[in-house]
């Protein structure tokens, strides 16, 4: 699937956010990509890395703290996504 987003400078530096960030040997999720850069779309990031970049982040389901629709405390199942060792600066 092509990356559809109308301002692809956007894209682009969010994308490089995230890399940067990965490539201090940090795991990402969602809500911190959310957090560092605006960016609700991580796994697209994660494919333009990989796509364009040549790298091919590992990834892992992991819970995190949550909200519900009501506000109760739930856990959420999420992709966490990190970089091979020979990979990280």
């Amino acid at each position: 699937m092509a990356n559809v987003n109308p301002n692809p400078r956007t894209t682009v530096s969010q994308t490089r956010v995230i890399l940067s960030y990965m490539r201090e040997g940090r795991a990402i999720t969602p809500s911190e990509a959310r957090r560092l850069c605006g960016s609700d779309r991580l796994g697209a990031r994660i494919m333009d890395i990989e796509k364009i970049i040549g790298y091919k982040p590992l990834r892992k389901m992991v819970e995190v703290a949550g909200m519900d629709a009501l506000g109760n405390p739930v856990k959420k199942r999420v992709l966490s996504y990190w970089l091979r060792d020979e990979d990280v600066v």
